[in-house]
């Protein structure tokens, strides 16, 4: 069953920073999960494994069947509103086209923009294409205006996305998607859109920041914050980790635990992803994991034994001298459907080769504990207790 997406509320604190109430559905994977749909799953998840051993990290960072947070922009003069996903993993904004084919059921069954009725609307016309786990999304570049709340970032280049290949765009609840990485991995070099906030003097730091909210069922599902941070989300202290890339949100980990068993040894690299809501290792480091807490896999995905959460060891991630526990709770994510609950490991196999891998990628499962900052200006991704 898929269930409607919510809606973004948004609230301006001030001149500069702008503070989005972002709202938690469940993601196509969960869906799929639920339904007992694993053939499904196992298709998807076999055509990632091949692109990303063609060098196609960029298909990990948008694993898009795992997206679980949402919230709304504006583009186009009156404003045309678009589901998107805040995702750090990628560096582009692209939603459906009014010009798509009509046999696009991906597309027809969402939210398009219609260049006819924006008064801002600029052609490009640059071709676009994204390669994700099932084929590839293409298009072509527009500009026009983009609202976010009170905040009109003027002449943004983003992509209409023409073709959107398979299922998961499909059952997708977002229309569209909004990159936060770093410009030098935007397709075709156009410009993010929090970048062209900071150049066009819309918010006071170059920083924004993610509060994802875990708790089953919760009224409020997180809050992405532009301009700055909320304290009323975090506690303590920061840890702050160098980016290693300007590209990803790269950062070096120090180690990892889950139990007794050592992982990361010697440290490795890892990406703060907001795209997608599991976490995702080297195939024999997550082999590990999974023989620790008996995961069952299933055509892709790894089952636990609900009952046996309580028993299962702590994963540590230690990131510049300070250790980040997630606990079984946090690392198991529970799924039900007419009465039936199943229970996936928050975690899955990707391997990656060099020299862009091997990578740690750092979901949703991180970022629900832990309040994450994105500074752009000095470089850096910082993390603290969320509150």
């Amino acid at each position: 069953m898929i269930r409607a997406v919510s809606v973004l509320l948004l609230v301006s604190l001030a001149s500069g920073l702008v503070r989005f109430q972002l709202k938690k559905t469940r993601s196509v994977m969960e869906d799929l999960v639920a339904s007992m749909s694993f053939e499904e799953i196992k298709t998807l998840k076999e055509h990632t494994r091949k692109q990303a051993l063609k060098g196609k990290t960029d298909i990990v960072l948008k694993d898009v069947m795992n997206a679980q947070y949402f919230g709304e922009v504006g583009i186009g003069t009156p404003p045309q509103m678009f589901r998107v996903i805040f995702d750090t993993g990628s560096s582009n904004l692209w939603v459906p086209s009014q010009h798509c084919g009509i046999l696009n059921i991906a597309c027809r069954t969402h939210r398009r923009y219609k260049d006819s009725h924006s008064s801002t609307f600029q052609k490009n016309g640059t071709s676009f294409s994204i390669q994700y786990g099932t084929g590839s999304l293409t298009g072509y570049i527009s500009k026009d205006n983009v609202k976010m709340g009170d905040m009109t970032i003027k002449g943004q280049l983003f992509a209409e996305a023409i073709n959107e290949p398979g299922y998961t765009f499909v059952a997708a609840k977002f229309d569209g998607i909004l990159g936060m990485g770093f410009p030098t991995i935007a397709v075709t070099g156009a410009v993010p859109v929090f970048n062209n906030m900071i150049d066009q003097g819309l918010v006071d730091e170059p920083v924004f920041a993610f509060w994802l909210n875990r708790k089953v069922d919760a009224a409020a599902g997180g809050e992405l914050t532009l301009g700055g941070m909320d304290p009323d989300h975090y506690t303590g202290n920061f840890t702050w980790a160098p980016v290693t890339l300007s590209a990803y949100w790269e950062f070096r980990v120090d180690g990892m635990m889950f139990g007794a068993e050592p992982l990361c040894s010697g440290g490795c690299n890892a990406i703060a992803d907001t795209g997608t809501s599991l976490m995702t290792g080297p195939t024999d480091e997550v082999a590990k994991i999974y023989k620790a807490v008996g995961a069952t896999p299933v055509s892709g995905v790894a089952i636990v034994d609900c009952n046996k959460i309580s028993t299962l060891p702590t994963f540590t991630i230690t990131i510049g001298g300070t250790k980040f526990p997630l606990t079984a709770d946090q690392y198991v994510l529970k799924v039900t459907e007419l009465g039936q609950t199943q229970c996936l490991l928050g975690m899955t196999g990707m391997d990656i080769p060099a020299p862009a891998g091997p990578l740690w990628i750092l979901g949703d499962v991180f970022h629900g504990p832990y309040y994450t900052v994105y500074d752009m200006g000095n470089k850096r991704v910082g993390f603290a207790n969320a509150a």
